[in-house]
């Protein structure tokens, strides 16, 4: 590992990244999941909106998702984890723009390590802008000393080759000193050197956000699902702040003689503010009922259109996070935002396919380094059963008829139905148009 890399972590770790906006960001993302966004504080509370956003897109991609690889049971059993855990990483990579699986072998067996932006710095992409340099952060404390791991990912010229250098430090913001893979026990199986000839592309799957980055047009990194809405989402936390002020402030108080109250100089507040001392006297009267009318309405009027403005922009139907009885949308509008809303989706389960499909190759070919297994050429399905977001039944009419004037093949029109490989779907074809079949049926 050179000093450049080094460096490169060095600077991720104090601060001073010189990467472009659009692959810093991740930090202000990543605040915003968590909902500690810059802007919030005492006077300005939270509706919680960028973990709802990413959440929900994440839930309509994978509510239904069926996927695993036929041909190798083996290799299925391992998948099946990942398959388990879609919809959590998913739901990681929108909110932060991207998200790696990155396979290893843990006794035998293949797990995999869903890598957030802020624990791995790309260094280098192929003309397809793909990742071909990577450098990932594991790291843990042990008392008041801090261990981590850079492990190098390089595929140069078909050969991959993978680095690992560990540290020892006290100080959060540097690497500290070198020491030994083999001093620390979680790392003392790890080489430091791996090199794997006759690979093609990374050993890991990048889930990237498919939506356009205008925050950096020419970084091949993703932005985050709710990155165009970040200006919107901090107007909606102020008038939801508005909105409780209002509450609070027109709570119910009776202002009394001051001979009434018990004796103190502070202000009380909820139950304790309904009796206040204001310096009234008999001559004033004995009581005053504080009681305003609450301006509710034109404030929650104001939040929805907020909300709406940030449906649109994050590719969410009308009503996810609006309610649809404030305001009217035409029967076309909310046709529109339907069609945008299952767009987003299906293009979120592109490029979640993709990702899985690296996965699995990787998950293959280091089988074979570690484990010594043979390599395959997975035969994976995939079905996402798009029917909870969206009416199939006139494209599927529609499909049967061309399969009936002989446009497409049964088989093809199977394994989109129901997400089932080529050779899946020849098995489910009666005798007579299965050609892999025997018996053609004839008698």
């Amino acid at each position: 590992m050179d000093k450049k890399t080094i460096k490169l972590v060095e600077d991720r770790l104090n601060g001073q990244e010189t990467f472009a906006t659009g692959a810093n960001n991740y930090k202000l993302w990543l605040d915003m999941y968590r909902d500690e966004s810059p802007w919030l504080g005492s006077e300005t509370l939270s509706i919680g909106l960028p973990a709802s956003i990413a959440s929900e897109l994440a839930r309509l991609t994978t509510i239904e998702m069926k996927s695993e690889i036929a041909n190798d049971e083996e290799l299925d059993e391992d998948y099946q984890n990942v398959v388990d855990y879609a919809r959590m990483f998913t739901e990681y990579g929108l909110a932060l723009g991207g998200l790696i699986l990155k396979p290893y072998i843990d006794r035998g067996k293949i797990v995999i390590d869903y890598v957030t932006p802020d624990l791995y710095i790309p260094i280098s992409f192929n003309g397809a802008g793909n990742i071909d340099h990577i450098v990932f952060i594991d790291e843990y404390q042990e008392r008041d000393t801090i261990y981590r791991r850079i492990e190098e990912h390089d595929l140069t010229g078909g050969s991959y080759i993978i680095n690992n250098v560990a540290f020892r430090t006290k100080v959060e913001s540097t690497l500290g000193k070198r020491i030994e893979l083999h001093s620390v026990e979680r790392w003392a199986s790890l080489a430091e050197t791996a090199i794997i000839n006759n690979v093609v592309k990374p050993l890991f799957g990048y889930f990237r956000n498919p939506q356009a980055n205008n925050l950096d047009l020419t970084s091949p990194l993703g932005v985050s699902c709710y990155s165009r809405a970040t200006s919107l989402i901090q107007d909606a936390d102020e008038q939801y702040s508005r909105i409780i002020w209002e509450y609070e402030g027109s709570e119910l108080a009776i202002d009394a003689d001051i001979t009434a109250l018990k004796n103190s100089n502070e202000l009380p507040s909820r139950k304790e503010r309904l009796f206040r001392n204001l310096g009234l006297d008999q001559n004033d009267g004995f009581y005053e009922v504080f009681n305003p009318p609450i301006r509710d309405e034109s404030l929650f009027n104001g939040l929805n259109k907020i909300l709406m403005r940030i449906e649109f922009a994050c590719g969410l139907v009308y009503g996810t996070l609006s309610d649809m009885q404030i305001g009217t949308k035409t029967a076309e509008e909310i046709k529109a935002s339907k069609q945008r809303s299952y767009s987003t989706v299906v293009d979120i389960q592109k490029a979640l396919k993709k990702a899985l499909i690296d996965t699995i190759d990787a998950m293959s070919i280091l089988r074979n380094f570690y484990l010594n297994k043979p390599i395959i050429e997975p035969e994976t399905s995939f079905d996402f059963d798009d029917s909870l977001i969206v009416d199939t039944a006139t494209e599927q009419t529609i499909k049967m008829q061309e399969v009936a004037v002989g446009l497409i093949k049964p088989e093809k029109y199977l394994e989109w139905r129901y997400g089932v490989t080529e050779s899946e779907a020849l098995e489910m074809l009666p005798n007579q148009n299965n050609p892999n079949s025997k018996d053609n049926g004839i008698e």
